[in-house]
């Protein structure tokens, strides 16, 4: 971005983005605070997830950064976007640091945002924040009462408790870190979200750095380019102009920009045109499949272009040693009857966050079997993928044979189900086993073993030599002198 000029600096609200583990109320304390500073009247223009809002506090503005999580925030910084002044590290009072929490730490560190400690969830009974203090101390976060340099506070969601501490250290920290901008300069600043709107076209959310955006500036980012037709706050009010770190949607791209993009206001279309640096992106090319490498083909159907990008960048840190992720389709949509018959064709798994299944869609999925996996979370996501992985990537084990059983004796027989009695004549019989009945030496039917017995006493394993009594299970009927092949999977 352009160099301030000393002379033109004014201040600037904050930006906030909030990070934490999943279930330590993200969200929720996002809600609280817009619930708790924009009155029923206000909130009641909010229609649509726009990926931020902007409240006042002591007479100051605040913009919270409402992201799907650290994922989407790592998106953007990826792309060496600024976006937040900021971060408030959300901790559950009752179950301390967990995996996610050490994640969004690190995204913290490596981002350098100045950091609060906000532990949320003081209300429940089982709340220890002194507790949660020692797991943060641990990870490297010193607070303040732990002889730190890390504000923190306690708060409740719930029952607003702490939230207006919590702004006003907001307003502390962005104090210190004296936000400055410049709005003589053309206006610049981050995409934080964007989709495509069938009524209005491509529609994106901005937040400025500087200068003052207006309807009718020639816009460009890395990837498209436009001009303002529509200018709307964060609750959808027409709006002639935006100041620095306010939320602003912006209609009349001509495409959808990416999310994390920086954008410019320029001279004219043609200078936006020339700004546009050609980044086409194969999906089928982000995720490379060497020969031979067993692949999973996924289809990604989102609310909105942040999800999608959230949701690609976090699959690619999965280990894939094993095996390929390999996205064939990611879209913002609803899915689609074309979604099904591709991941029919290329034996997909179709993925999708935050989007519902048209109905020819649902019809199409029940009469062909295909599974449609939705999400409203991307930590279930990752985690479904992940085991998905698991299961397709696991080396099959072989069932190799552990010993011979000669039946000598028929007990009992119903339905499919016999009991038997035999000398073991080599190796063991453990519970659990396979069993693969030979007759005259040819294979004539298989089964398990359900439990294995000597006498009335129910035992785990028998080995060569010794008489045992049988309950097996399978499609064909032992008879004496039978050899029952017992075989186990391979270690």
């Amino acid at each position: 971005m352009a160099t301030l000029e000393k002379e033109n600096l004014t201040n600037r609200p904050p930006v906030v983005v909030v990070l934490g583990h999943i279930d330590h109320g993200k969200s929720s304390l996002l809600c609280a605070i817009k619930d708790f500073k924009i009155t029923e009247k206000e909130s009641g223009g909010i229609t649509q997830h726009i990926g931020a809002y902007e409240i006042e506090h002591l007479g100051k503005k605040i913009t919270f950064i409402d992201t799907p999580g650290h994922e989407a925030f790592s998106a953007m910084r990826s792309r060496g976007a600024k976006v937040a002044d900021i971060a408030i590290l959300v901790v559950a009072a009752e179950e301390g640091v967990k995996p996610q929490t050490k994640e969004a730490i690190s995204h913290i560190k490596k981002s350098s945002l100045p950091m609060i400690v906000a532990i949320n969830k003081v209300d429940k009974p089982q709340s220890d924040p002194p507790k949660v203090k020692r797991e943060l101390a641990r990870n490297d976060i010193l607070v303040e009462t732990e002889g730190g340099k890390i504000l923190s506070v306690e708060v409740s969601a719930k029952t607003k408790q702490g939230i207006n501490d919590l702004l006003d250290l907001i307003l502390l920290v962005a104090e210190m870190e004296d936000l400055k901008t410049n709005l003589s300069l053309p206006s610049e600043g981050i995409i934080i979200e964007s989709y495509p709107d069938n009524q209005r076209g491509p529609t994106a959310t901005l937040i400025s750095k500087q200068g003052i955006l207006k309807t009718g500036d020639v816009l460009g980012t890395d990837s498209a380019w436009g001009k303002v037709k529509i200018l709307e706050n964060f609750q959808g009010k027409p709006i002639t102009e935006v100041l620095p770190s306010a939320p602003a949607i912006v209609i009349g791209f001509e495409k959808v920009p990416q999310m994390g993009e920086e954008f410019k206001v320029l001279p004219d279309l043609e200078s936006a045109q020339k700004n546009i640096k050609l980044r086409e992106k194969k999906k089928t090319e982000i995720f490379k499949v060497e020969p031979g490498q067993k692949v999973i083909n996924l289809i990604i159907k989102s609310d909105v272009l942040g999800s999608l990008e959230a949701i690609e960048e976090v699959l690619k840190t999965l280990p894939q040693k094993e095996g390929r992720l390999r996205i064939l389709k990611a879209e913002v949509g609803e899915v689609n009857e074309v979604d099904l018959k591709l991941a029919q064709s290329s034996k997909a798994k179709i993925i999708g966050f935050r989007v519902k299944t048209n109905p020819r869609a649902v019809q199409l999925s029940q009469l062909r079997k295909i599974r449609i996996m939705t999400f409203e979370i991307i930590y279930d996501l990752v985690e479904a993928v992940r085991i998905l992985m698991e299961k397709e990537f696991k080396p099959k084990e072989e069932l190799k044979e552990i010993g011979k059983v000669k039946v000598l004796a028929i007990f009992r027989t119903e339905k499919n189900r016999q009991i038997v009695g035999g000398k073991i004549i080599e190796g063991e019989v453990t519970k659990g086993v396979k069993i693969d009945v030979l007759r005259n030496e040819e294979k004539v039917g298989e089964g398990r073993l359900i439990s294995l017995h000597k006498g009335k006493k129910e035992m785990e394993e028998a080995k060569k030599g010794e008489d045992c009594g049988i309950l097996f299970e399978g499609n064909v009927k032992v008879q004496d002198d039978d050899i029952l092949i017992i075989k186990n999977y391979g270690r």
